[in-house]
């Protein structure tokens, strides 16, 4: 597949969503897959290949949402997706989403990267002055990762998700504009 380098970081680059077929049969294995939707809270869903392309090419479509590849440099495959969505614009605030499909590359780093790259764009880029998440609170991997991001704890729904027959938390992050510390899209033009 050719990706388009839209922000190269220094393992990865997010690429504009491609909308092909090898692309959307690789997202529909991640989304049925337990070791994915378990920690994002979709284990209930039962995601198809059409399902997905319609998701896919509608968020693509919408002009209120930024979503990307995740794509490895060095071989040039796509490890996953990252997204900006529910934007407001009044109070210049969104939602960031993430997962790491390929099991090869979780707990490496490269979720950590992909979210840096992604929140420089939001707040030096897009101009947002705030940017939150949702987890579930067994996603203790996760909550680490947003928190060595930047992220910090807003508050919690006590168990308001049911998965493998409990029911857990939902925690609230967020990173504030002036927060956001470092330099990492690599082929930005003005320094």
């Amino acid at each position: 597949m050719q990706y388009v380098k839209k922000l190269v970081g220094d393992r990865i680059f997010l690429s504009p969503v491609d909308t092909s077929n090898e692309e959307i049969e690789k997202f529909t294995e991640w989304m049925n897959d337990f070791k994915v939707t378990d920690y994002i809270g979709r284990s209930g869903y039962i995601t198809t290949v059409i399902g997905e392309k319609e998701w896919l090419e509608n968020t693509a479509k919408n002009t209120e949402s930024r979503i990307f590849d995740i794509i490895e440099l060095k071989d040039n495959k796509l490890i996953g997706v990252i997204s900006l969505e529910n934007f407001n614009w009044i109070e210049r605030s969104a939602v960031l989403g993430i997962f790491i499909g390929d099991r090869d590359f979780r707990n490496n780093g490269y979720g950590a990267e992909a979210i840096n790259l992604l929140l420089e764009y939001g707040f030096k880029y897009l101009n947002l002055h705030s940017i939150r998440l949702e987890l579930l609170s067994i996603n203790e991997r996760a909550h680490k990762c947003y928190s060595k991001c930047g992220f910090k704890d807003t508050g919690c729904n006590r168990e308001q998700v049911f998965l493998n027959g409990k029911y857990y938390d939902k925690l609230h992050m967020d990173i504030l504009e002036n927060e956001f510390k470092g330099d990492f899209i690599r082929n930005k033009n003005i320094k």
